[in-house]
């Protein structure tokens, strides 16, 4: 598979080579924060705290469902009066128990390893709120143990209806009191989002779409994508994530200041300061810094000595500054754009950023 820019701007190219629709549902995001916050509103998420506050929050989840426990932490942030932890796995860590809240996520509704914790959440007498597609076993589980669910219309990769997710997330928090969120900020949100569609869009040219000049960025590289904030560091995550499902593209993620403690060191190595137009794909490596405008004083400055760093060092750079006051807007405007880059990446590529074959495959595996 070769890189060919000039696919960025053939409109033809663009809707034949995502047949699955990936563009149009990153497109989608600012329908989905409203549908989000309508179906939980209707859900009477607010019902959370009826039995006051808890004294943790686990989000349980996998793949693009999870990143909704990261995103409601960050909202949350460091002042949180309770821990919020996401969970990867098939297991609900000991220390949960009856007065803790377990939230379950799974834009299928039927994903294994968050069925099973949700299970466990309820044997355990935790509170239940569980998002997930209408009639799923995830919705049986928590109507039988009479916990709340908020069904979400999640249509083909659930990475695609991240805030379809995540919003119920956030309105829960709210009734919670862990964070300020009203409809005013969700419409905001979705505006933002709305703005960044049509600054994306695909009949917007490269020169001046943000989304296909980070896609030209990554190209041919091997992003390190840092965050200097709690919120910038999910959305690095998500956009590692993004590119490895979209594009199927190798990249690494971290957040500063850990990662001025072992990756910054990768700009003495061997993939640093090569010809960013080598043959081979992935030959260089990419620093791509997300930007917060609340950041630690000692992070500014170690963000700062960092990309002098890298550009001493012929390391490409590209950065990327969050907009809007609230930490969900910020998170989301980071996110928007590396949707659309990944996607953009792979159309470049030539490749279908929607089928996840390895995934797959990997399941019909275990299955056996």
């Amino acid at each position: 598979m070769t890189w060919e820019p000039g696919r960025l701007d053939d409109q033809r190219h663009l809707s034949e080579a995502d047949p699955g629709g990936m563009l149009p549902a990153v497109a989608a995001s600012a329908a989905h924060v409203r549908t989000g916050y309508r179906n939980a509103v209707e859900s009477h998420v607010d019902r959370v705290a009826g039995q006051g506050r808890p004294r943790a929050i686990a989000v349980a989840g996998m793949g693009g469902s999870a990143i909704a426990g990261d995103i409601l932490a960050a909202v949350v942030g460091n002042g949180a009066p309770l821990p919020v932890v996401t969970l990867r796995s098939y297991q609900l860590p000991g220390w949960i128990g009856a007065t803790d809240l377990v939230i379950a996520v799974s834009g299928s509704g039927d994903t294994e390893e968050t069925l099973s914790v949700a299970t466990q959440a309820v044997r355990r007498g935790c509170t239940l709120l569980a998002v997930g597609a209408p009639g799923s076993p995830l919705e049986a589980i928590a109507t039988q143990a009479s916990g709340i669910y908020v069904p979400v219309p999640v249509g083909g990769e659930s990475r695609a209806g991240i805030w379809l997710l995540t919003i119920p997330l956030i309105v829960a928090a709210a009734a919670l009191r862990l964070v300020p969120a009203d409809a005013d900020l969700f419409e905001r949100v979705a505006k933002s989002l709305e703005d960044i569609a049509h600054r994306c869009r695909p009949s917007s040219e490269s020169f001046i779409n943000p989304g296909k000049t980070l896609a030209l960025d990554l190209a041919e590289t091997l992003p390190m994508i840092w965050g200097s904030s709690p919120p910038a560091a999910v959305a690095a995550y998500r956009l590692a994530c993004q590119l490895n499902t979209n594009a199927k593209y190798p990249a690494i993620h971290g957040e500063l200041p850990e990662a001025g403690h072992n990756q910054v060191v990768t700009f003495d190595g061997p993939m640093a300061g090569r010809d960013i137009f080598a043959d081979s794909a992935g030959q260089t490596i990419r620093l791509v810094m997300l930007r917060d405008v609340e950041e630690h004083p000692q992070v500014t400055r170690r963000r700062e000595a960092a990309l002098r760093l890298a550009r001493e060092r012929d390391v490409p750079v590209s950065e990327l500054m969050a907009e809007g006051t609230h930490p969900l807007e910020r998170i989301a405007t980071l996110i928007a754009l590396g949707d659309y880059a990944s996607t953009y990446l792979a159309l470049g590529y030539a490749i279908d950023p929607t089928p996840v074959s390895a995934i797959t495959e990997l399941k019909a595996r275990i299955s056996q």
